[in-house]
């Protein structure tokens, strides 16, 4: 079983939760952007959470599956078609070999994920399968996938097969059958364009000057072109410390909110470095990355300061959904 890649898109990649473990070492921990999307679409189709999935980034790729296969998709609206007709998301769908999944012109976000039952049969690199593209490991040969790519698959799963005996509704041409059922969509983040996101305060803050702490929760910055996967370049009003300050490298982390002398605050995200020199004024809460990772550029954004009790309560919510879809689809399947 395999996927065969025939266009590759703007940069599709190979994606898990991420590195864990190697950060003292100097290795970024990675991962998928959005990893709400990525654990929702592994559930959906009766993966661990964990389990390597597909990034799509804003134009996707053509994909042919080889056999049939159990697939998800999450995350952004990217207009995805099987054999050209319009494919639902946020639900398990079967599609038939032979078949050919395309994407059309972006609705909401810039990155799906694709998850395959049973996952990818390709090698751990210290025990992730993301791809990381500055240091060239893990995914298929650290690198983002090209045209004419296998990716390996190693078969549906137990889980897999159970949801397979689900009631479900076959489309009209016969393309694709997808579940009668789909996760609660109050429970998915909310991917408007221009999102205000939460934030608690960074570690030299108070290093800030007055104008500039009261600037950082009352401006809307532009996220620039020159933004990637390492991090979010913002433009808009000059941010400046009250006075200059000789700082040493310290630890920072996906939504890290840093200023670097020019004063254009940049937000690091899941590729972000391991340390870094630059004064933190903020840092985004857990539970609005997977928001924060789906930010075109050129869109804005804003922050909106809590405190640490209720950044903490918000993730510990946002968990608590996803641990009761991984429940319902368990009693569902009575396993």
């Amino acid at each position: 079983m395999s996927l065969e890649i025939l266009k590759p898109g703007l940069l599709t990649t190979v994606q898990d939760r991420g590195r864990y473990g190697y950060q003292r070492e100097g290795i970024m921990v990675g991962g998928a952007m959005d990893t709400f999307a990525l654990r929702v679409a592994n559930l959906l189709v009766g993966n661990a959470q964990n389990q390597a999935s597909l990034e799509i980034t804003l134009a996707g790729p053509t994909i042919r599956f080889s056999q049939d296969h159990l697939i998800a998709l999450t995350g952004a609206d990217l207009s995805p078609t099987l054999d050209g007709e319009p494919l639902k998301q946020w639900r398990t769908l079967y599609v038939k070999e032979g078949s050919t999944l395309a994407f059309g012109e972006p609705k909401s976000g810039c990155r799906t994920y694709l998850a395959v039952s049973g996952g990818f049969a390709i090698p751990a690199v210290m025990g992730s399968y993301s791809t990381s593209l500055r240091a060239g490991i893990g995914g298929l040969e650290g690198r983002a996938l090209k045209a004419g790519d296998r990716i390996p698959c190693t078969g549906i799963t137990p889980t897999g097969i159970a949801l397979l005996r689900e009631p479900a509704t076959t489309f009209s041409n016969g393309t694709y059958t997808y579940t009668n059922w789909t996760p609660d969509p109050q429970l998915y983040p909310n991917y408007h364009p221009n999102p205000t996101l939460r934030a608690i305060r960074g570690a030299e803050y108070e290093l800030f000057s007055e104008s500039s702490k009261a600037l950082i929760w009352s401006e809307r910055f532009q996220v620039s072109p020159q933004s990637d996967r390492m991090g979010y370049r913002l433009q808009g009003v000059t941010i400046s410390l009250a006075e200059h300050s000789d700082l040493i490298s310290s630890a920072v982390t996906f939504g890290t909110v840093q200023v670097p002398p020019e004063g254009q605050p940049i937000v690091l995200m899941a590729d972000h470095q391991t340390t870094g020199g630059y004064p933190r004024i903020a840092q985004v809460i857990s539970a609005d990355l997977p928001i924060l990772a789906q930010v075109v550029p050129g869109q804005t954004i804003d922050l909106v300061e809590v405190t640490l009790e209720e950044a903490q309560q918000l993730y510990v919510r946002q968990e608590q959904h996803i641990a009761q879809l991984e429940r319902a689809i368990q009693l569902k399947n009575h396993l």
